[in-house]
């Protein structure tokens, strides 16, 4: 066994003399135990809310979203669509025609995004799964129906299977000069079905409706849209399929995967965790500084062991090493202790849902969700060691200097 290494785990769980020195040691392994449990959780219900949230939004999002390059609205031409379906990887294509409209009900009014899509809809999304209320209806014998988000429901009061209607109103494409403004805008009734409920983003803007009701709205052609989503055939390569698509649609066209869709709202999420962490991290370090005083009381109480390993010919790296392990093993004992205490902590949140979600009546979910990460634990256990090692070194090479010299001239 290393000598040094062997030295520094004995004085780590020997008795020191003064009581206050095991004292020390214990907060500061207590400290790193605790700062290391703080990173694991907190990362872990992030990437829980991480994973839920992203899930939510892949249930609006298609795999895959192709728009044209230039210009919004665009008549795809058959033999483009033909070529897509027989794609390799290609399950299924839904034509959508999306604009902003004024939206009126009773009183209250808001702008939303109005989504026109064709009856295949529920074969590409999967949004139906998101209703919180009502059903998912676009069409029946009576007309038109459509299924608003969370957001617009709660903002402009409405009410499901009320015979009160939404108003939209949408400018005309072209329009005859008028002194009268409502002449220039096209009117269109229909009442809510459903209501979803995905994210604030999401639920506060979107409305669905047939895309012939969305033509009608927006004064667009019969074959006129603004994306074509495409859902893949499970199992296939994204990458691979991505790179069919776009060489079959062209350079007139833009395919664009989940991560594209939402680039901005990734990248958020995964500042915010890194973020998070550096936190953490730095918390982490000012409870690593308890080593510090645990080596300098060690160096004073084990001063008469200095001299006798200086009297055996221990040279002054020696001496510096057993002191930096020792330092190193109170974070490395502290990150271990740490890492057990976080993870069961979260396998019981996640066996037991023990903390609940406040006001969670109307949300998917009751409790936190939490996923542990192999990665967040390594990356955690590598940071909580460098943070020990720096703060180790730092002290032991600044007192042994002090010391040791002072240490080797004195008479046992």
């Amino acid at each position: 066994m290393n000598f040094p290494f062997y030295i520094a785990k004995r004085y780590l769980v020997a008795k020191k003399s003064h009581h206050a020195i095991n004292i020390i040691s214990l907060i500061s392994l207590t400290g790193v135990a605790v700062g290391t449990t703080a990173l694991i959780v907190i990362l872990s219900v992030f990437n829980g809310f991480d994973n839920l949230v992203k899930s939510l939004i892949n249930s609006f999002n298609p795999d895959f979203k192709i728009t044209r390059v230039e210009g919004k609205a665009f008549q795809p031409p058959e033999s483009l669509i033909t070529e897509l379906q027989n794609t390799e990887g290609v399950y299924q294509l839904c034509f959508i025609l999306e604009d902003k409209a004024l939206v009126r009900y009773d009183e209250q009014q808001t702008i939303a995004d109005i989504r026109g899509v064709s009856d295949n809809y529920l074969q590409v999304s999967g949004l139906d799964s998101m209703i919180i209320e009502g059903d998912f209806v676009l069409r029946s014998e009576s007309g038109y129906f459509t299924v608003i988000g969370q957001g617009v429901k709660i903002f402009l009061n409405v009410m499901l299977n009320s015979p009160r209607q939404m108003v939209l109103y949408a400018p005309r494409q072209q329009s005859a000069v008028s002194l009268d403004a409502s002449r220039d805008l096209n009117r269109r009734y229909i009442q809510a079905s459903g209501v979803f409920s995905i994210e604030q983003d999401y639920d506060t803007r979107y409305m669905i409706v047939p895309i012939e009701f969305a033509r009608e709205l927006f004064d667009y052609g019969e074959e006129e849209i603004t994306s074509i989503e495409v859902k893949t055939v499970g199992g296939s390569k994204l990458a691979a399929t991505q790179s069919r698509i776009q060489e079959v649609a062209g350079s007139e066209y833009l395919v664009q995967n989940r991560y594209q869709q939402n680039e901005l709202f990734y990248k958020t999420m995964r500042t915010e965790k890194w973020a998070i962490f550096l936190i953490l991290v730095f918390i982490l370090i000012i409870a690593s500084f308890n080593v510090i005083g645990t080596l300098t009381m060690l160096i004073l109480e084990k001063k008469k062991d200095i001299v006798t390993l200086r009297n055996l010919g221990a040279d002054t790296d020696l001496i510096k090493k057993i002191f930096l392990f020792e330092g190193w093993l109170i974070s490395a004992t502290g990150a271990v202790l740490g890492i057990i205490a976080g993870l069961l902590i979260c396998w019981l949140q996640i066996r037991f849902e023990i903390i609940k979600l406040q006001g969670s009546g109307s949300f998917i979910i009751d409790a936190y969700p939490v996923m542990v990460s192999l990665v967040d634990v390594i990356i955690t256990l590598v940071m909580v060691l460098a943070i020990g090692f720096v703060a180790a070194w730092y002290p032991i090479h600044y007192l042994t200097q002090k010391y040791i010299y002072v240490f080797s001239r004195e008479t046992i």
